[in-house]
């Protein structure tokens, strides 16, 4: 199992570690900062021993990253990971903002259901299952999540089944969430945000986060 230092410290932007397992350009390691694709957040970039990361995937309890063909990295050997911190943070920000606004959607919308989401580093979104346009309810939502985020408030974020790796997010007061991203410290980290609503389709619905800070 990969030890995930990612999920202790989601502000940990190297580490040294040893790789456990290797099979031609993919290695496996004893632990890791480099978040993989999963929950619709993108994985991270970055490098395991100074080559760069081509794909991160998700292996059960483990995570496998692809490098390049000619790598050379062997098991046993000590390496240094880093990560695109500026990207990983954006992520992050974008992945709360983006679990806020899905909260207060499924609140407010009697009937709704996600049936997609996808957090990159230059917005995020969130696709919903809904037979009327949500545009009228936006600038409620929009106006919603940025009071919880100006409030600042802390973000718990924890086990709830640690053999199972289940874990979860908790704003005080208003949500206990299962998520395994990375988080935030605090909800005042995301910044000013903004809501689009795109037609994906008849019965679907998509809502886009920005930040708007940067």
């Amino acid at each position: 199992m990969t030890g995930k230092q990612f999920w202790i410290n989601p502000y940990q932007t190297e580490l040294s570690t040893r790789i456990s397992r290797v099979d031609g350009e993919r290695v496996w390691l004893e632990a890791t900062i480099f978040y993989a694709f999963s929950g619709g957040q993108e994985s991270d970039s970055g490098s395991i021993g100074g080559y760069p990361v081509c794909l991160a995937e998700k292996q059960g309890q483990d995570i496998a990253y692809t490098l390049e063909p000619d790598h050379g990295l062997q098991a046993g050997a000590e390496v240094a990971v880093k990560i695109d911190w500026p990207r990983r943070y954006r992520l992050m920000r974008l992945h709360f903002a983006a679990e806020l606004v899905l909260e207060l959607i499924c609140r407010q919308t009697a009937g709704v259901a996600k049936i997609g989401a996808h957090i990159a580093a230059d917005k995020a979104r969130i696709d919903f299952a809904l037979d009327q346009p949500i545009t009228a309810l936006l600038p409620v939502i929009a106006a919603e999540a940025q009071r919880l985020i100006d409030a600042d408030l802390p973000i718990a974020s924890a086990f709830s089944d640690e053999a199972a790796e289940r874990r979860y997010w908790e704003l005080p007061g208003f949500a206990r969430v299962p998520c395994g991203g990375t988080h935030l410290k605090r909800s005042g980290e995301v910044g000013n945000i903004a809501l689009k609503r795109r037609n994906i389709g008849k019965g679907k619905e998509r809502v886009e986060i920005y930040l708007l800070d940067e």
